[in-house]
């Protein structure tokens, strides 16, 4: 029976990585889709946001139903509650990528994006991806050290998140109120994206040492000789 349930709580794992995958080529493709205007690739996004909904469904069902039966303690109930947030996460992830996908669509034929500003949303959207797959990596290897270092990959698409409003307060915008106010969900869908992306690697750091991840961070950062303690 013990290895039973432990398996329960590995395949609800497995689930996560699936989801973290799932979301981070949900990401890349939206990203292509809008800087290309293309359709059929954006309908592709779009639909797959089903799958996604549908695997966080089963997972919530799966972990509620190993409260139930099982009442775990202490580590194996961080393990379930703490998936059960990881999967909100990357299904609100899903709904991000799906968001960047549905603008492609609705401007369609015409590119949503300005040539000037391809280059800011494809690193936004290759970033986002790449924090994305590190979540996976974290998810697998209960790996902290990199779980704490992807607060500086966030940093990154907040200076991007910057250069866009950058962009947008420049005199020399001329590209309208309709494109502005595209931009301006766009560059807060990738950010958002970004910042589940971080909470996923936290909720990891959380499940492993029992302690939250800005507080182990200010604790590092508190050691003598210690940049910025």
């Amino acid at each position: 029976m013990r290895d039973a349930y432990h398996e329960e709580l590995d395949s609800i794992g497995d689930g996560l990585v699936e989801m973290a995958r799932l979301v981070g080529s949900a990401i890349g493709r939206a990203t292509t889709a809008i800087l290309d205007a293309d359709l059929k690739l954006a309908e592709n996004v779009i639909e797959g946001d089903q799958k996604i909904d549908e695997l966080q469904h089963d997972l919530e069902a799966r972990a509620i139903d190993l409260l139930a039966r099982q009442q775990p303690v202490a580590t194996d109930l961080r393990i379930v509650v703490t998936s059960l947030r990881m999967s909100a996460d990357l299904e609100r992830s899903g709904d991000l990528a799906q968001h960047v996908a549905k603008l492609t669509r609705l401007r369609f034929p015409e590119r949503a994006i300005p040539h000037d500003l391809h280059a800011t949303i494809l690193e936004m959207g290759q970033l986002a991806q790449r924090l994305m797959a590190k979540a996976a990596e974290v998810i697998i290897t209960k790996d902290v050290d990199l779980a704490m270092q992807m607060e500086a990959d966030d940093d990154a698409m907040d200076l991007l998140h910057r250069t866009l409003f950058q962009h947008l307060m420049d005199d020399r915008w001329k590209h309208g109120i309709e494109t502005a106010v595209d931009v301006t969900l766009l560059g807060r869908y990738y950010e958002r994206f970004a910042d589940h992306a971080v909470a996923v690697a936290k909720r990891v750091v959380f499940l492993v040492t029992g302690e939250h991840a800005d507080a182990l961070q200010q604790d590092v950062q508190a050691l003598p000789g210690v940049e910025g303690a």
